[in-house]
């Protein structure tokens, strides 16, 4: 069996060019004799490749000397309580819920102070991005959170709230170096790489370095504890060695592409070709207000479960996999990141014309 088009949401597709040259290093990572896999990660060469890495997020989003760079472990659900244990230093935050990843974290932020959602699109099942222009933001809070591109519902937000000068932290998992981005505007962002960069097992966070202190909340864990993982440069234990090394080659990629700029053209361009026929289709619909579509998850139903459901059974069957919506909202979802071919949502929507026209 040949390559599939591969639409998961994550773990999701990776480039073959680095796949392929991960492959061709698999039994020995340049004359070193071993695979990546086995390389002690106090060794000089794996020290080499993480720092490599680092150098290469640095320059793709131009990141500040002023701003750490963090390779971590645990998964977004960690990242929910470790922001609010390092950074609620008078026990307050406010939230915006555009989604259920931003109201998970709300929720176990709440069990580390007086947290607030001071705005939320849950009212329309989390199809827009909620008037950020002059929230109630309070004076004393520690910080303001968004999920800055909501994967299971496809929005994503194309203006930043105002936080009236307080701290703005972002989880970006699902948009990471999808497009240029200006580190200034945020005091913390964090993403899951499973997505848009590598392998899952690993979080990257970029912190201001104001914020990387021992002033954490009582009782917060050494492992969670970003000070404790930036003065050890990401090597505080034992770290997932091979996945930092698959991100460092995507870094590569993105690069040899010429960049962010480009990759937000690409990704643009994707988007635009499903998001057109979506908008002409008279069976496929489109769930999210139009200012408000990410580049990288598109969801769509027909209107109908029954249908739905046999058109990602024969989707499936010819190629097309992982296009079911999340459990929590039903329907179709087409994670287009930015390993996703233009070729492939191309396929796609021939596809979705020829289901219609047997369908209608």
């Amino acid at each position: 069996m040949g390559r599939v088009y591969n639409f998961s949401a994550g773990p999701a597709v990776l480039p073959e060019e680095v796949l392929k040259e991960a492959a061709a290093e698999m039994l020995d990572y340049k004359g070193s004799g071993m695979s990546v896999m086995e390389m002690s990660h106090r060794s000089k060469v794996y020290e080499e490749i993480i720092e490599e890495a680092e150098r290469d997020i640095r320059d793709l989003l131009n990141i500040p000397d002023n701003y750490k760079v963090l390779f971590l472990q645990g998964g977004g659900h960690t990242q929910f309580a470790m922001v609010p244990m390092n950074l609620m230093k008078n026990r307050k935050a406010d939230y915006i819920i555009t989604g259920q990843w931003a109201k998970k974290a709300f929720q176990e932020a709440k069990m580390y102070g007086d947290v607030v959602a001071v705005a939320s699109s849950e009212d329309k099942t989390f199809s827009y991005i909620p008037d950020c222009s002059d929230l109630p933001i309070r004076e004393d809070a520690d910080y303001v959170y968004i999920c800055e591109n909501n994967t299971i519902y496809g929005t994503k937000f194309k203006t930043l709230p105002n936080t009236k000068g307080k701290d703005l932290v972002a989880d970006v998992s699902s948009c990471f170096l999808s497009e240029p981005m200006d580190v200034n505007k945020y005091a913390l962002i964090w993403g899951g790489v499973q997505k848009n960069i590598g392998p899952a097992g690993v979080v990257i966070a970029i912190i201001r370095d104001d914020l990387v202190t021992d002033d954490v909340l009582e009782g917060t864990p050494s492992m969670l504890r970003y000070k404790i993982h930036a003065d050890n440069k990401s090597l505080y234990n034992t770290p997932p060695t091979y996945n930092i090394y698959i991100c460092g080659k995507v870094f590569k990629w993105i690069k040899s592409l010429g960049g962010l700029s480009a990759m937000k053209k690409r990704n643009e361009e994707k988007a635009n070709i499903l998001y057109d026929f979506l908008d002409s289709s008279k069976l496929f619909k489109g769930t999210v207000r139009k200012e408000d579509r990410s580049l990288m998850n598109v969801p769509f139903v027909t209107g109908d479960k029954e249908l739905d459901a046999k058109f990602v059974k024969e989707a499936e069957a010819n190629g097309f996999v992982n296009l079911k919506g999340h459990r929590s909202v039903g329907g179709m979802r087409a994670s287009i990141y930015n390993a996703m071919p233009k070729e492939g949502v191309e396929k796609l929507v021939e596809f979705m014309k020829k289901f219609e026209q047997e369908n209608a």
